[in-house]
């Protein structure tokens, strides 16, 4: 997993409350069982038309968020099942991490361990940087997980939380499999000293 320290990237607006994981990724790409290839099917429903040709009216499909690694949504976002799926997809499409008022939990937590993080601000902080999203092309933010903040080049300086150990985990890009092997040398140890 890729360590997560800060990251400055231009922010793509997504100004709807409860987006839940089956529009994220519908339930008919959930075939794979590798991690990747699902990139292209996030919110298949939304940003594409009947005939496969992307939906200019969708805001993730205007050229200006083409190349956005933060996103900003509404509350309660990645609610519904618990797929893995979803932070995989949004990964793919190149975001490293999601600003919203509030999560559902299993989504929160599934995003962390794929190195996405997922940072709740105010509803009034969210406004302000979907605001500017929204009105001007080419507006970023810094996401510091080092400083837990969040700024932009305007002054906007907005705090968040994250549990302790998973933001010691997200720093240092290692997932529940990356944790274990830290004690590989005691593992083998005791391995050795039981066979």
């Amino acid at each position: 997993m890729q360590p997560f320290t800060k990251l400055k990237g231009l922010v793509a607006p997504l100004d709807r409350v409860n987006v839940d994981t089956d529009q994220i990724i519908p339930k008919q790409f959930l075939k794979r069982i590798e991690r990747t290839g699902f990139g292209e099917f996030a919110f298949f429903d939304w940003r594409y038309l009947e005939d496969g040709v992307e939906n200019p009216n969708f805001i993730l499909n205007q050229p200006k968020y083409k190349s956005a690694s933060i996103m900003v949504a509404g509350r309660n976002f990645g609610s519904g099942s618990s797929r893995e799926h979803a932070p995989w997809a949004l990964n793919e499409m190149g975001f490293r991490a999601i600003i919203a008022p509030s999560f559902a939990d299993i989504f929160r937590n599934n995003c962390m361990q794929n190195g996405m993080v997922p940072v709740i601000l105010t509803q009034e902080e969210v406004d302000t940087i979907m605001g500017k999203a929204l009105q001007r092309t080419g507006y970023q933010v810094t996401v510091d997980l080092e400083s837990q903040t969040v700024t932009d080049d305007d002054g906007f300086k907005a705090h968040f939380e994250v549990d302790p150990f998973r933001r010691n985990s997200l720093l240092k890009g290692l997932d529940d499999i990356g944790l274990t092997l830290e004690f590989e040398d005691e593992i083998s140890a005791y391995e050795s000293a039981h066979n």
